[in-house]
């Protein structure tokens, strides 16, 4: 047997590296520019991006933005205006749908998170169905592999409206991807270059860290008026310089591709049909979330936006606040939202609309009510709720809760609305007293509606 010494090995080794950087072989090649995003558009189910649809259609078309889209889920829990298909059948159907549709846009980078389409408005039930660290974990990754400027989002609040739990998850974790993407402690392993890029059974990823600049948020909410100069708006009745239509015309034709959805791609069709685009020509507001370069809060999307991409930027972090005296407050998930904008730096948003909820004719829905007591003693609260004529308690209001020193506690007070049809938002209002102390009070609104989601 031949031997083969150390030093013609490392020869070899140089000669074949040396062969691979002349052909044009780079070791560690930069990122796939094939998948490079402008902006990244972060929603919940297949038709959710028709709530920009106007202003994609101006940027894609107008301003030739690359425009790339993540859903969280394929709608598998919604119903059915074309067919009988339901459930994971109809999930496969939605993909395709939003595929479609968004190939009409000349967006074919589409992503999903495989969470679980989770009907409701409960934001916590939303993340816990989709496996919140997973769903996390994915949307990183395609930050990191798209590298957008810009990330678009549905708002991370509890407003009256359609407002599904699962929008506000997909606004929490792509909020939470902004923050983390530009980390390489963050799923390090996504970052770790591959052992042999161009051989099987690699394991570690070969991405890099990547901070988005500016991330905007848009509601679906049942009104509006607190969107407005909150960021850039966009009008839907200008007409398209490349395709000499209507920006609300293009977005009823990409619309319309969701034919199983009654109150997008059906509404679209009959729009179309109609000549009637009256819908689609509301103008799209943003609510300006986070700007980590130079820009007005309704300046433009990409105002100020660096072409080289910045460094990573730490968000604040959740730090406790100290309440010394005994209170109440509303609890998750309004708590969670108070916690996790304070977290992300995006308080602004505390003041955008107060506690509110949309609640159907003759039904339930809870409020939690968390009763903190900081001191040394034990204390007796008595709490006192008024309510909207004809609404009644589904449990009886206890006469008082004895909670210990350094304790806290969770009151669900659960309601049952009452049957009459009146628009009119109501508003109930909860004290609390320990003694003659006043513990605080909780003011929350009610818009009633018989097409609310359950909560």
């Amino acid at each position: 047997m031949s031997k083969i010494t150390f030093p013609f090995l490392v020869f070899s080794c140089l000669l074949r590296m040396t062969s691979l950087c002349a052909a044009g072989q780079a070791i560690n090649p930069p990122p796939d520019d094939r998948f490079r995003a402008d902006l990244l558009l972060v929603v919940a189910h297949p038709d959710d991006e028709t709530e920009i649809g106007a202003y994609l259609a101006r940027a894609i078309f107008d301003e030739k933005k690359r425009v790339a889209v993540v859903f969280g889920t394929r709608g598998n829990g919604g119903g059915n205006a074309e067919g009988q298909e339901q459930a994971a059948s109809l999930g496969a159907i939605r993909e395709i749908e939003a595929r479609q549709a968004l190939a009409h846009f000349d967006v074919s980078h589409v992503w999903f998170l495989n969470g679980t389409d989770t009907p409701g408005q409960e934001v916590l039930s939303s993340l816990e169905t989709w496996d919140h660290g997973d769903s996390l974990e994915r949307l990183v990754r395609l930050v990191r592999l798209t590298r957008p400027a810009v990330i678009v989002t549905w708002l991370p609040d509890w407003v009256a409206g359609e407002n599904h739990g699962d929008h506000q998850a997909a606004g929490v974790l792509a909020t939470e991807a902004f923050d983390s993407a530009g980390d390489p402690t963050v799923f390090a392993e996504q970052l770790a270059t591959p052992r042999n890029r161009r051989d099987i059974r690699n394991l570690t990823e070969g991405l890099r860290p990547w901070q988005p600049q500016k991330i905007y948020y848009v509601s679906d909410a049942a009104h509006t008026e607190f969107l407005r100069g909150q960021g850039p708006s966009y009008s839907a009745t200008d007409v398209s310089p490349a395709k000499g239509v209507s920006y609300a015309k293009l977005a009823a034709e990409e619309c319309a591709f969701h034919l199983t959805q009654d109150d997008t791609g059906q509404m679209a069709r009959t729009a179309l049909a109609k000549g009637d685009l009256k819908y689609f020509e509301q103008p799209v507001l943003f609510v300006s979330g986070k700007s980590l370069v130079d820009s007005q809060k309704t300046a433009d999307l990409f105002a100020g936006v660096k072409p080289t991409g910045i460094s990573f930027q730490h968000a604040v972090g959740f730090s406790a606040e100290v309440i010394p005296s005994p209170h109440i407050e509303l609890g998750d998930p309004w708590l969670f939202y108070r916690k996790f904008w304070q977290a992300h730096g995006i308080t602004q948003l505390t003041r955008l609309v107060g506690p509110e909820i949309m609640a159907g004719y003759n039904s339930f829905f809870q409020v939690p009510v968390v009763l903190d007591n900081p001191t040394a003693q034990s204390l007796d609260a008595r709490f006192t709720v008024d309510l909207p004529e004809g609404w009644t308690f589904r449990q009886p209001l206890p006469s008082s809760i004895t909670i210990g020193p350094n304790q806290t506690a969770t009151l669900p007070l659960e309601f049952k609305t009452g049957s009459q049809h009146d628009h009119a938002w109501k508003t109930i209002s909860i004290d609390a007293n320990a003694g003659a102390k006043n513990l605080g009070k909780i003011r929350i609104r009610v818009k009633l509606d018989a097409g609310a989601m359950p909560q």
